[in-house]
């Protein structure tokens, strides 16, 4: 396992580095913005508070996926042997998003499981570049919302030829299929939260799937 360890530790140091760099890419300043924004609509001074939301918002819920998930975004299958690894991996990450703990940073051997002791030496390390990247991307200059829309539309055109979006229109196809009368029918409590244009999309999909039309293009 030391071994192990001592081998991935410059292939986990750069992808925790290719995650947290910069410069801030402008959805997540837009993002984080917004959060602070909240808190401060909502009287919540805590950061603490604030830490953990933006923790919950796109490390957890966006790279944690991606670390334990390869095959969503490369053509890829992983042996259980990877998994594995990926998962220690990611729980590395996940620990470093918390909250710096007062004292040495030392963990129990007795209390913890050998995923969280594999790199148990270097989570301090890691959480404090988490830290400063949430700091960075707060003292980054805000862009106007025509700003972010602009450098997504480039983003979006960008990646246009690397997207397969039958693929795509597929796992979208599954989702609609699954909710199609919760979302296509007054009335409904889910109804009430989709535009008549989405609606009509999210319809218009459907349709031209199960008649083959191979359709990759939503008006």
């Amino acid at each position: 396992m030391g071994y192990m360890e001592g081998t991935l530790q410059k292939f986990v140091d750069d992808l925790f580095t290719a995650i947290l760099s910069r410069p801030v890419p402008l959805a997540v300043k837009h993002f984080f913005d917004l959060l602070d924004d909240q808190a401060l609509q909502h009287g919540i001074t805590d950061p603490e508070t604030i830490h953990v939301w933006k923790s919950n918002s796109l490390p957890l819920r966006f790279w944690i996926n991606i670390l334990q998930n390869p095959q969503f975004i490369f053509d890829v299958q992983t042996s259980d042997h990877v998994g594995d690894v990926l998962s220690v991996i990611a729980q590395t990450f996940m620990d470093s998003c918390t909250i710096a703990e007062a004292g040495t940073g030392e963990i129990s051997v007795t209390d913890s499981p050998i995923n969280k002791l594999l790199h148990a030496r270097d989570t301090p390390r890691y959480k404090q570049m988490v830290e400063r990247y949430y700091a960075e991307v707060r003292q980054t200059l805000s862009a106007s919302d025509q700003e972010v829309n602009s450098g997504l539309a480039e983003l979006s055109r960008n990646y246009t030829a690397e997207v397969n979006c039958l693929v795509a229109l597929h796992e979208l196809y599954k989702y609609i299929n699954k909710y199609y009368h919760q979302v296509s029918t007054p009335g409904r409590v889910v109804f009430k939260y989709f535009s008549t244009t989405c609606t009509n999309n999210l319809v218009s999909v459907r349709a031209g799937i199960q008649q083959g039309n191979g359709i990759c293009c939503i008006s």
